[in-house]
């Protein structure tokens, strides 16, 4: 397992009696594009904001880049777009760069790297203001990107985005990752995480319900069989696949829980004993259905208290 860069241990925050974070403990490896995520206002922004600095926690510690969050030494080796890029708008988008650059004590060659790398060299001599809502998140990458940090902190990077401009994030974040970067990346879009992440935590209400691989949190892959007589199907899967969990869906089928290799045996048990078989395929459960399951659970336990 590679290193741990980004350690909270009880992370909480807490707003007079309102605790917007609470008692959040994660940790992102080393090389990962770690997934964030929540829906909106489930603590998301403000767990990023005491990472790097800006929000002192009520309660618990945080590592980062074994330091403590908002060390001017920590700080350098951090790039993060925590609630959209702002930019001075009638300066060019390289321009605006060559102004953080300035203060950071980085060159006009950091600059045009940092261009180079979100695909905006081209445009770099343009007014911010005439910059598409694509082109601003990038250019908020970039800056994220000046002094070739060792850790990305990327706040909801495709909030507001088309889906062309959604695909052409996912692509730049996957080619910083490509590079060598480590990426907690913080998101409500379930299909954005499930393409990019290798880990994920998933936040609600403050609380943090779980973390693990997407792998792990989507579960084993099921056959999906539909045949007729479905009865008749059930006793047949089980005579041939012993103890598994058979179970039947809402449109009439049965959700085999077994590994797809056993699809071509239980094709030829079942037509040998005269079931006609309608379908059978490899059922995998989305990281939507996982993610909407646990924080449907931990809603029902919030009312229960």
């Amino acid at each position: 397992m590679p290193e741990p860069i980004v350690v909270s241990d009880d992370l909480t925050k807490r707003y007079g009696r309102h605790t917007v974070v609470d008692a959040v403990s994660l940790t992102v490896h080393r090389g990962e594009i770690y997934g964030f995520l929540g829906p909106n206002g489930a603590g998301k922004t403000t767990t990023l904001r005491m990472l790097v600095g800006l929000v002192r926690p009520t309660r618990g510690s945080a590592r980062v880049l074994d330091g403590r969050p908002g060390d001017p030494s920590v700080l350098r080796r951090v790039g993060a777009l925590i609630e959209g890029p702002g930019f001075y708008p009638y300066l060019s988008g390289r321009d605006n760069l060559r102004v953080l650059a300035r203060y950071n004590r980085l060159t006009d060659a950091d600059v045009e790297q940092a261009l180079d790398q979100v695909d905006l060299s081209a445009r770099g001599g343009d007014p911010y203001k005439s910059y598409s809502l694509g082109m601003k998140q990038r250019l908020g990458v970039a800056a994220a990107l000046l002094g070739e940090p060792d850790l990305l902190i990327l706040d909801e990077p495709t909030n507001g985005l088309d889906p062309s401009g959604m695909a052409d994030m996912r692509d730049l974040i996957r080619k910083l990752a490509a590079q060598g970067r480590t990426v907690l990346l913080s998101s409500h879009l379930l299909g954005e995480v499930q393409q990019l992440c290798d880990r994920v935590g998933v936040i609600a209400d403050g609380r943090l319900l779980t973390e693990s691989t997407v792998a792990e949190l989507r579960g084993a892959s099921s056959l999906l069989v539909r045949a007729e007589p479905a009865v008749r199907a059930e006793q047949v899967i089980a005579a041939t696949l012993g103890a598994v969990d058979v179970r039947r869906t809402a449109d009439g089928g049965l959700e085999v829980h077994a590994e797809p290799d056993r699809n071509p045996e239980l094709v030829r048990a079942l037509v040998a004993a005269g079931v006609e078989v309608r379908e059978i395929r490899t059922s995998e459960r989305t990281l939507e259905e996982a993610f909407f399951e646990m924080t449907d659970h931990a809603s029902r336990e919030e009312l229960a208290r």
